[in-house]
């Protein structure tokens, strides 16, 4: 089996030669480990630029052998020895040539001793180019480096001829310790899963292999220790570092029956969780499976970019056949050693390696600086669709506020005992699982269990129904009252807050309000989006008054209640029409299809459901809604380095090209135009890294 390239159905080679070779270094140095680049290589052979073989993948271990054993500092000496070797070599030769004049250095001799100048940095970019020619990759960057130092050499200019390859060695070293320290960052903050877990069997703590542990085991987890599973914690409460997930330093509190996720640290006493998912199936395991994958989802810049050099490079070499053979047609003094020497400037100029390089390289960057701030970019695509929202629909419960329901006001009528008519709602509502439920049961405290509860029916939209000590009992909202022909003040159904009715014998007791808590977050977050020129809509299932003063309190554009999932959608391809780049926030199941609809669907990930956040192409791990604009500043970010990169390369380039077909430029300016843009380009896209998104 032959290593070749692979277009896909497009015709666009997503991933350049120069591009491949550069990450595989990169891997190389950084211990030989599987990383990012590699997983979505593999996962996605159909779609990438290359078709690994197993023989071929075995040639590019041996050539780029690295002593993993060794430390960093050695491993930097090793990646630039070959061009520590050819510089001591060319200097000597120079020296010789400039101020030592020894006479025997002439002919065969000098010819030789430039050669060993050349072969440490040429001969791995020939050996490139040559690998490319039988398979079919005639116009890769190496061939048009080969082919421009060998005619320097032809022509006897030896020193320019070691200078490009050089110049070019020493770049691309410096490329792939850009690319290995981007790699390098985003697995350190996303591996954190631990191999092993200490697990309680029969009264007796063993140590297991992770994958090995079962969903309903214990896991016993000391201080300082890292959780490889997911699970509810069954101690009273521990605080946990949730950094690896989140991007947060701030500890988070959990009490018994909280959820705990694999990643988070222990950072008091000991603690025991009891697992609830498999290894692979943990949210952390899906977050690594997230960003492994999202270089295979190309933004439409990398894609034109890849099929552009697909179609530049080839142009560029018969452009430079043209400079040598048709100034013979026209120019009476024509010199061809001076025409030559000028086409392979333009050759060495041509070479597309800045673009191809540092473009793919600024998205992956700006993926990992996305991870750093906990959240999760599914590709670079979504990366620039983040930078062309114009407008943010989002769901409020769970996205803006708490999505935790807590009692605010009880008002009864004083004919009514108080303390029994509660305990009646409570005994009933413990039938129900719904959040409502849930707030009471926190108010009132836990069901006796003593009342005599019969005949309960549940009526849906509108509540519950019951016989409690032989007297008929419901709860629910007004509709439930209205539908038994139960008279009520209409200023109660006006309350802006989730309200349940309560009557007895038919005769109407009053109300419990139970309300929502507004994320810390949401004010500013809504703020941001505003100073960003975003426009903001809520949609919500809750009751319409709820959402109103909520939208009132954030500020919010626009804001709908009562909607059903099916509402959601038919109000979001409204606002898609009016020609804006739309995302859309949400967190529950009912969300998974307005998610999938929008331009870009991004996902609560901490209290989110499994199916938004599958659907999602952005996923918030911590569920803070000031992650919104942070996600939207990361694109925008990302944007403009990538096309500050693009503008650098073809400006230089173009001056460079036509200087050296006029005969202006030396090979020193055409080695500036590839290596050296080559470098600040890389040096730009590794930029967003270290910028802090939380400031700006």
């Amino acid at each position: 089996m032959t290593h070749k390239h692979v277009f896909n159905a497009r015709g666009v080679c997503e991933i350049c030669s120069q591009t491949e070779k550069v990450y595989r270094n990169a891997e190389k140095h950084q211990g030989g480990e599987r990383t990012l680049n590699q997983e979505a290589t593999k996962n996605q052979s159909s779609l990438e630029s290359h078709d690994h073989s197993a023989s071929d993948a075995h040639e590019h271990d041996h050539e780029h052998d690295h002593d993993h054993n060794h430390e960093e500092g050695d491993g930097i000496f090793r990646l630039f020895l070959p061009a520590i070797i050819s510089l001591a070599l060319l200097l000597s030769a120079l020296a010789i040539d400039h101020f030592l004049k020894y006479p025997w250095f002439t002919g065969w001799i000098r010819l030789i001793w430039y050669i060993a100048a050349y072969l440490p940095v040429g001969l791995p970019v020939l050996r490139d180019a040559w690998k490319g020619i039988i398979r079919g990759n005639f116009f890769s960057e190496f061939f048009l480096m080969g082919i421009a130092t060998l005619g320097a050499f032809g022509i006897q200019e030896y020193p320019e001829g070691v200078a490009v390859m050089l110049f070019y060695a020493v770049g691309e070293a410096f490329q792939t310790l850009a690319v290995s320290r981007a790699k390098a960052n985003i697995k350190s903050l996303l591996d954190q899963r631990p191999d092993e877990a200490t697990v309680i069997r029969d009264g007796k703590t063993q140590v297991v292999k992770a994958q090995d542990v079962r969903i309903g085991d214990i896991v016993q987890l000391k201080p300082g220790e890292k959780l490889a599973l997911d699970g509810k914690l069954l101690s009273d409460n521990s605080a946990f570092n949730t950094a690896a997930l989140t991007g947060e330093s701030k500890p988070d509190t959990k009490s018994k029956g909280d959820s705990v996720l694999a990643g988070m640290i222990n950072l008091q006493t000991v603690a025991e969780v009891e697992v609830s998912a498999a290894y692979e199936d943990s949210k952390l395991s899906k977050i690594l499976d997230m960003v492994q994958n999202a270089s295979k989802q190309k933004a439409p810049t990398e894609l034109f970019i890849s099929k552009f050099a697909k179609i530049y490079t080839p142009i560029v070499v018969f452009l430079a056949i043209g400079i040598v053979a048709l100034p013979a047609l026209f120019v009476q003094d024509y010199i061809f050693q001076e025409w030559l020497y000028r086409a392979l400037i333009f050759l060495v100029v041509s070479c597309p390696c800045a673009l191809v390089i540092s473009i793919p390289l600024g998205y992956f960057g700006g993926i990992g600086a996305a991870s750093r701030n906990g959240i999760l970019v599914k590709g670079g695509n979504f990366l620039d669709s983040l930078a062309a929202v114009n407008h943010v629909v989002m769901d409020k419960t769970g996205t803006m506020t708490e999505g935790v329901f807590k009692v605010q006001e009880i008002q009864f009528d004083e004919q009514f005992d108080r303390d029994q008519v509660l305990q009646y709602v409570n005994e009933i509502e413990s039938k129900s699982t719904h959040p409502v439920a849930t707030a009471i049961h926190e108010y009132v405290g836990q069901p006796m269990g003593n009342i005599d509860l019969n005949a309960v029916t549940e009526i849906p939209g509108h509540g519950l129904s019951a016989t409690i000590e032989n007297k008929e009992v419901l709860v629910g909202n007004f509709k439930l009252m209205t539908k038994y022909g139960i008279a009520f003040p209409s200023a109660h159904a006006a309350i802006p807050y989730t309200t349940i009715a309560v009557a007895l014998d038919r005769q109407y007791v009053g109300f419990i309000s139970i309300a929502d808590q507004v994320k810390e977050s949401a004010a500013a977050t809504i703020s941001a989006l505003h100073k960003m020129g975003v426009k903001v809509t809520m949609l919500s299932g809750d009751k319409a008054a709820v959402v109103d003063t909520v939208a009132k309190a954030l500020e919010i554009d626009a804001a709908y209640g009562d909607l059903l999932p099916e509402d959601k959608v038919t109000h979001l391809k409204e606002i898609k029409q009016q020609d804006a780049i739309v995302a859309f926030v949400g967190d529950g199941v009912n969300d998974a299809p307005v998610v999938a609809l929008a331009d870009v669907g991004i996902a609560m990930g901490g209290l989110g459901s499994d199916a938004t956040i599958e659907t999602a192409d952005v996923v918030i791990q911590d569920d803070k809604p000031r992650k919104i604009p942070i996600a939207i500043q990361i694109g925008k970010k990302t944007k403009r380095i990538v096309w500050q990169n693009i503008s650098l390369a073809f400006v230089v380039k173009a001056i460079v090209l036509i200087l050296g077909a006029g005969g202006i430029a030396t090979m020193w300016e055409a080695v500036f135009a590839d290596v050296g843009v080559a470098l600040l380009a890389i040096l730009n896209a590794v930029r967003i890294q270290r910028t802090d998104f939380t400031k700006s």
